[in-house]
């Protein structure tokens, strides 16, 4: 569970409520992770493919991305096929997060790729203890 600690998680979410309403409800349920936002789908996708102007992804780390699907720029389709298409970034876990609970939706990201697909309210205990369940399969997984 060490290496869970160390994971850092990716928050983008392009509404600053939500941003913050996610980071808090995170914190408050025992997650104490370092926390990186992305307003938009292009930043994030400049995070991972090392093409941002800001820091970019370190290799040698750990990471866990909460993508909203409606963001601008890019959406998080988009940023989720992009990634699990990508041999560097697909084995790092996707957790959908958005307000649509369309069963077309749900199924085309988990088509993609997705390891979680959570609906917007969350119930942050829940949330907390899927992220920790997810960040201890990471963890198996690479061991």
């Amino acid at each position: 569970m060490e290496g869970y600690k160390k994971m850092i998680i990716l928050i983008a979410e392009d509404d600053d409520g939500h941003a913050e309403l996610i980071k808090e409800g995170l914190e408050e349920s025992g997650v104490c992770n370092q926390m990186i936002r992305f307003s938009n789908g292009q930043e994030v996708w400049n995070f991972l493919s090392g093409t941002g102007d800001r820091e970019v992804l370190d290799k040698s780390k750990a990471y866990l991305l909460l993508l909203d699907i409606n963001m601008p720029k890019m959406d998080g389709v988009e940023v989720l096929k992009r990634m699990k298409g990508s041999k560097e970034l697909k084995e790092i876990p996707v957790m959908m997060l958005t307000t649509t609970d369309d069963p077309r939706e749900v199924e085309q990201c988990y088509k993609f790729g997705c390891n979680a697909y959570i609906t917007k309210p969350v119930d942050f205990g829940k949330f907390a203890e899927t992220l920790r369940c997810l960040g201890l399969f990471v963890q198996i997984v690479k061991i």
